[in-house]
């Protein structure tokens, strides 16, 4: 049981810190319409964790169609 515990709180750590990268680079801040990219590379910096620290930078690109007329 104690393995399990010390899992989640690793991933707890991880994603705090993942956090804190998105933080530091601006992602927090109120900039009012948010798109899918801008909140995909929110998530992927936060699920990416320490990994930031480390010269990853996750970027999620979104195209999504415009309807035709």
């Amino acid at each position: 049981m104690r393995a399990g515990s010390i899992g989640g709180v690793i991933v707890l750590l991880w994603l705090i810190l993942g956090g804190v990268a998105a933080y530091e680079r601006g992602y927090f801040k109120d900039t009012g319409d948010t798109s899918c990219a801008e909140a995909g590379t929110v998530t992927v910096t936060v699920v990416a964790g320490p990994l930031n620290w480390m010269g990853v930078n996750p970027k999620v690109k979104c195209d999504i169609p415009e309807p035709s007329k």
